[in-house]
């Protein structure tokens, strides 16, 4: 298996970890795909391959899209994976104005988690998306959080 097919198994991990703990909350998984071509019920649905347009002006994916009006929840959540050294935390400013000045979601969370990332990146994200998030005027919520955190928010966010 070469390096780039591993990373993509071990990320697959997390989002299956997403999936299963709103599946857990009662939501229905869909593609976004699926979901373009059915009329919405107004259930809670988690969408996969949710596509936005990014800083650049071109067509970006995310992982998911959560929906529940029951909730209030309307949010996008971005999973990124890195196990050993790597590019992923190189990525963090470009994912953090994407995350601020694309996605049209008023709530993103930032899942990271696997520990190969470097800790200096990690800081750097969770001091940008803090020093944003108590900005005037900003109504863009954006959480990083690692598997644990996620799964406690989920616990108490989706009942």
């Amino acid at each position: 298996m070469t390096q780039g097919n591993l990373a993509t198994a071990q990320g697959k991990i997390l989002e299956n970890l997403v999936e299963y703990t709103f599946l857990q909350h009662g939501f229905r998984s869909m593609s976004h795909a699926q979901f373009q071509k059915s009329p919405y019920d107004g259930g809670d649905v988690l969408l996969k391959n949710v596509p936005f347009t990014n800083i650049y002006g071109s067509t970006s994916r995310t992982e998911f899209a959560a929906r529940s009006p029951r909730l209030g929840l309307n949010l996008r959540i971005e999973c990124k994976w890195q196990q050993s050294s790597g590019s992923v935390d190189e990525k963090f400013p470009y994912l953090y104005l994407n995350c601020m000045e694309a996605m049209p979601e008023p709530h993103v969370i930032i899942l990271i988690d696997g520990g190969g990332y470097r800790p200096a990146a990690l800081h750097w994200l969770e001091q940008a998306v803090a020093q944003r998030r108590y900005a005037a005027g900003n109504a863009k919520r954006v959480d990083v959080m690692n598997m644990g955190q996620f799964v406690a928010w989920a616990n108490a966010a989706l009942r």
